[in-house]
């Protein structure tokens, strides 16, 4: 698998993301939750390399542990939607009628309401749970998996090259392995870099509206929110979440480029 340039690029930018958030929590001296009420709106200088927000926290510290927690969601959410989704698409052809329709109903009903009202739903639930709004967001996204893998595995399954290996008696792992990811892969791969970006903007939606994750965490949404009462006194605060929300969706749609 060979990733073009633009795809290089967005691995890139979310690698160099990743970077800062590791280096920022590990090497800065200031934690989260750390107050200086005497260095207000600071802005970025030799102490404060991003400035203090209107508490005195340090905003580097603040931004790296919420793109750390961004990453951490957006890469739950995908390798949990994409195991599951894959699966029972595959599964859905593989063992029949019966199978294939038991999920159709499933999938249906989860269709039937919007993602973000499910995900609204699960976060009224537990306020502020990190692993509450994963178990959401996983369950809303597997569903985009299982009907693209499903639509692939009908056409292959009754392919002529298929049908040979099962009658030479290779087993199911091995057709699976031979025929159906070969084809699955790269949609998968796609809907992966695609369920990354939404994974991190559903986050920052509901922190927009105060329901997803809580002080005293750092979460770019929620950030958001909490300085846009001081645009005008310190907007490069205010720039900075927005940016870095920017910033990794647009990485990881440069990821979602068509491979060759």
């Amino acid at each position: 698998m060979i990733l073009r340039t633009s795809q290089w690029a967005g691995l890139s930018l979310l690698l160099g993301l990743l970077l800062f958030s590791l280096l920022g929590i590990t090497l800065s001296p200031y934690s989260i939750s750390e107050q200086d009420l005497n260095a207000i709106l600071v802005p970025p200088n030799a102490d404060h390399w991003l400035g203090t927000d209107h508490f005195g926290r340090s905003m580097l510290s603040r931004m790296a542990h919420a793109i750390g927690l961004s990453f951490a969601l957006g890469i739950l959410c995908v390798v949990t939607s994409a195991l599951l989704g894959t699966a029972l698409g595959v599964t859905a052809v593989w063992a029949g009628k019966r199978v294939d329709q038991a999920l159709a109903i499933v999938v249906n009903i989860l269709l039937a309401l919007p993602g973000l009202v499910i995900v609204l739903l699960f976060a009224a639930i537990a306020p502020g749970s990190f692993w509450v709004l994963y178990i959401a967001i996983s369950l809303v996204q597997w569903v985009e998996y299982f009907r693209v893998t499903r639509a692939i595995t009908q056409g292959v399954i009754q392919s002529p090259a298929r049908q040979s290996s099962n009658m030479m008696g290779f087993g199911t792992w091995y057709q699976f392995k031979r025929h159906i990811w070969p084809a699955i892969a790269p949609s998968v791969f796609t809907l992966a870099a695609f369920g990354g970006a939404n994974a991190i903007l559903t986050m920052a939606s509901l922190g927009f509206v105060y329901v997803g994750i809580q002080p005293p965490l750092a979460e770019l949404g929620l950030m958001t929110v909490e300085l846009f009462p001081f645009y005008s006194e310190a907007p490069w605060l205010l720039a900075q979440p927005l940016v870095v929300i920017a910033l990794m969706v647009f990485g990881f749609h440069l990821l979602a480029g068509k491979r060759t």
